[in-house]
């Protein structure tokens, strides 16, 4: 599986360490947001995570949704539940992190899981700079640079056949709504199979703390994102 080793299992029960957080973020996404390296004070398991995993677990449906209702921090145990059109990914005390909606036909073809899964999660991990930034630039507002607020909050796919092994994503339509110091970003994408429009899908996000665009600022904080990715070992 390509991503075993970045969780642990005990029957039903699944549990993360900041490492194994990190590790997914930075390696298979190239995500280098601060919020998942292992020492953050604030860290997070990356939710592109728990998406992999409940492809792995549950496969790939024609229809599927995201949403994303909590941060899994290390130590959280989430239990899996049984397979069902719809399900939540809860921990002991029943709060939720992540809801899921299916439907449509279902596959469990490993190579449409794997190369979905890597597909999107690239697309995703490199939300920024090279999306949000065009977008923030244009809006004439910014994150915090160092300490920034973006929280991903729910994800659709839409496939029109299964029977693709190698679907690739493409971005399309990006925009970004701005409402005082919240945004909302919404990221459209396509999958593509021997350049055949096969699917599409949305991911959106939420902005916080935003201030006016300082294009200074933000240079310095795309340096830093890309210093910090030639720096890590797995890159």
């Amino acid at each position: 599986m390509l991503i075993e080793k970045y969780f642990s299992q005990n029957d039903n029960t699944l549990s993360f360490t900041r490492e194994q957080g990190s590790a997914f973020a930075k390696s298979l996404a190239g995500d280098f947001n601060p919020l998942h390296d292992a020492d953050a004070k604030r860290f997070c398991i990356p939710g592109d995570l728990l998406f992999a995993i409940v492809l792995a677990r549950y496969g790939v449906s024609q229809h599927m949704e995201f949403v994303f209702s909590g941060m899994v921090v290390d130590g959280v145990e989430l239990l899996l539940p049984p397979p069902a059109d719809e399900f939540a990914l809860l921990d002991a005390q029943g709060r939720d992190y992540l809801k899921v909606k299916r439907s449509g036909e279902c596959s469990v073809a490993e190579a449409l899981i794997q190369n979905l899964t890597r597909s999107y999660v690239e697309f995703s991990g490199h939300t920024f700079p090279h999306i949000l930034q065009p977008l923030m630039e244009q809006q004439q507002v910014m994150i915090h640079p160092t300490r920034p607020m973006v929280i991903y909050q729910s994800m659709t796919i839409d496939l029109d056949r299964l029977d693709i092994a190698a679907p690739m994503l493409e971005s399309d339509h990006n925009e970004l709504v701005v409402d005082g110091k919240r945004g909302a970003a919404r990221l459209g994408f396509q999958l593509t199979d021997s350049g055949e429009v096969v699917g599409r899908g949305c991911k959106r996000m939420l902005l916080s703390g935003l201030r006016p665009y300082d294009a200074q600022a933000m240079a310095a904080a795309v340096a830093d994102f890309n210093a910090r990715k030639a720096a890590y070992p797995g890159k």
